[in-house]
């Protein structure tokens, strides 16, 4: 008989988004320390894999002025996931840093401090940034062409790693004395010549207890995909149903053997979010409740803007699309990731609302808002379980619509049906991320 697979779980700190519900009562600060301790504590006490933060370079605009979902700031990720290090004992700790607004050396170093701060916990979660407005905030400035970002990234992660490898496993030798020295010949020297980097030295840091940072990937696209079956440890995708997940996880683990690895060195986890109630019934009287907290009449308007690339402030959001065609020009959003083929995009949401009879604000809740898991603590617990035996995902990256306290419910009443079905562990058996994730 097959061992049934096990879930991997990890949170993700809720972000400046129309995720985040900031207009609940119990919504707490986006930066406040105690924000950060809170969750990070929920995920460890659930056992969860890691917890992971993402990153913001520049406050988003909309029509020339600050986004009002980014207003509440976005602190830098390293610098968090250092401190939650020291009030967390077993939790991965995971930070999404630009491979093209960075160099190699400097954030091989940041990486590897946190690695040791929190003895092998550190993860890197590779993205790069698509738009010249961010560059801006940078002295380079710009941005790189589409296919250049993927190849740079791919040059950087390698630098990153012989960076990481460069200290043999026992360079460091015990001494009662002096409390260690250094074996003869185990730093090696590092030579890099490359289309994007150069670098001739030596690291400052051994390797941690689990070698190097995991290394997580978000992209979707073909050359995103090629990226992470050669690179990733992670997968941070949004495919989270059933059918989509298998389609993904076949395409990208299927493309992992020209690469010399094996489908099990790769661990594909959607981001998804979820509603619970005690009954059916209740689950989705909640989920419906969240979607229209999470979108506004004002964010309606706003995500009609986006598409749309002009300004829309006079429609009613409770009310029918407009006849105007979409300005197809450079649009009225910036900082934000570029919506390909904008016009497809208007014609795909024109027709829906015609279809379903939506007002606008329905039409943005039915393409934007949702919970990809809604039904009783055991149905989600269910279905978390169905999705990993069926190859859809090895697991999931929680995105609570509360900060802080939006995974509590998940722990208290989701987990405990998961360990008792004998896929989720009861403790933590490892001490370092790799291990948490069985890739050490």
């Amino acid at each position: 008989m097959t061992a049934r697979k096990r879930v991997h779980l990890a949170a993700h700190f809720p972000g400046v988004n129309n995720t985040t519900v900031w207009s609940d009562p119990r919504s707490g600060s986006q930066i406040d320390f105690s924000s950060f301790v809170h969750l990070a504590k929920t995920a460890e006490r659930g056992k969860f894999d890691f917890f992971f933060l993402a990153e913001g370079l520049r406050l988003r605009e909309l029509k020339g002025r600050i986004h009002d979902l980014d207003v509440v700031g976005r602190p830098e990720s390293l610098t968090v996931l250092s401190a939650l290090a020291a009030v967390t004992d077993r939790l991965g700790l995971a930070g999404t840093v630009s491979a093209t607004f960075n160099e190699p050396y400097e954030l091989a170093r940041r990486l590897a401090t946190l690695d040791h701060l929190s003895e092998g916990r550190a993860a890197w979660n590779v993205v790069t940034t698509s738009d010249a407005f961010t560059g801006e905030n940078f002295r380079r400035g710009g941005f790189l062409d589409y296919n250049d970002r993927y190849e740079r990234a791919a040059e950087f992660v390698r630098l990153a790693r012989e960076l990481w490898d460069s200290w043999a496993p026992d360079a460091v030798l015990a001494d009662a004395d002096s409390g260690g020295f250094l074996r003869e010949g185990a730093i090696g020297d590092v030579v890099h010549h490359g289309k994007h980097f150069d670098v001739e030295g030596r690291f400052t840091l051994p390797r941690s207890p689990q070698g190097h940072p995991v290394i997580i990937q978000a992209g979707d696209s073909s050359d995103g995909r090629e990226f992470a079956a050669a690179t990733a440890d992670v997968v941070f995708t949004g495919h989270g149903t059933l059918e989509d997940g298998k389609r993904f996880s076949a395409d990208v683990k299927g493309r992992m053997a020209k690469y010399g690895r094996e489908p099990h060195q790769l661990k594909i986890m959607p981001g998804v979010t979820y509603a619970l109630g005690d009954t059916e019934e209740e689950a989705a009287e909640n989920a419906a409740a969240i979607r229209r907290q999470q979108v506004s009449p004002q964010t309606a308007i706003a995500f009609l803007e986006q598409v749309w690339g002009r300004d829309m402030s006079a429609c009613d959001p409770e009310g029918p699309l407009p006849d105007v065609e979409p300005d197809l020009s450079e649009g009225v959003s910036r900082g934000r990731v570029p919506i390909k083929d904008r016009a497809a995009v208007a014609a795909k949401w024109r027709a829906l609302a015609a279809e379903k009879k939506l007002t606008i604000r329905e039409l943005v809740i039915e393409v934007t808002g949702r919970q990809t898991f809604i039904g009783t603590p055991e149905t989600v617990a269910r279905k978390i379980d169905e999705h990993v035996q069926a190859g859809a995902a090895d697991g999931f990256i929680l995105v609570p619509h509360l900060t802080p306290g939006g995974l509590d419910d998940f722990v208290d009443k989701v987990v405990p049906l998961l360990q008792e079905r004998g896929v989720f562990r009861t403790d933590y058996t490892g001490a370092t991320l790799r291990e948490h994730l069985e890739l050490a």
